[in-house]
């Protein structure tokens, strides 16, 4: 029964360890995330439309050069969705179109589900372990009481204030980055949107030619 109560007292203080990793990467992940928003995205709607004030009549003018030339040093989300466009034009506009939209999916939007998934994963996490952690020291604690020891009852509640910080670290993990998830998943709406409406601009110019 002693080798049990040690095991779970080890096994409960490694969750703090467990905790704080969690915390880390999912911190990590929300970083992550949001620089890859903020350097895909316009910081503003109309500075998207002036860029495609300016590239559009390019594109209506057959000045193919230049316009390639303004998307591919711009490392945003539309303009180089619009330098692949300009660049593959002899495809035509279904193939395109298909083209655009793998692109979207698989080179924009996958990090971010990546690093949204890992984010939704900490939140679930964090009050897993924390329980574990709790239930573990609950365990060691009254663990000692069954072997006959005589315990004075304010060690017993601090042992249990202890477990408890498990606890709450999950939860204190959970709550923020549930704020932020949802932050995180607006602003990604925001620029799906914003590239959806850009995107059919250009390839508006496209459709019907060869």
């Amino acid at each position: 029964m002693s080798g049990m109560n040690d095991l779970a007292k080890a096994l409960g203080d490694a969750c703090y360890v467990f905790l704080a990793l969690n915390f880390f990467w999912g911190l990590f992940c929300v970083i992550m995330a949001f620089r890859r928003v903020w350097a895909l995205s316009f910081s503003s709607r109309a500075k998207q439309a002036a860029f495609l004030d300016e590239l559009l009549p390019k594109l209506d003018a057959g000045q193919y050069a230049a316009a390639a030339e303004m998307c591919a040093n711009d490392p945003r989300a539309l303009p180089q969705l619009a330098f692949v466009a300009i660049s593959n034009r002899q495809m035509g506009y279904e193939a395109l179109r298909q083209t655009l939209a793998e692109i979207l999916t698989q080179d924009v939007l996958g990090e971010l589900e990546y690093r949204i998934g890992w984010i939704a994963t900490t939140i679930k996490s964090g009050p897993l372990l924390g329980l574990f952690g709790t239930v573990l020291g609950m365990m060691a604690s009254f663990g000692r009481i069954g072997q006959g020891i005589k315990v004075e009852p304010h060690m017993i509640a601090d042992d249990i204030s202890i477990a408890l910080i498990c606890t709450a670290l999950g939860l204190a993990t959970a709550i923020p980055f549930n704020f932020l998830l949802a932050a995180i998943n607006i602003r990604v709406r925001k620029l799906q949107e914003s590239l959806s409406s850009g995107l059919l601009q250009v390839l508006e110019h496209f459709k019907g030619k060869r």
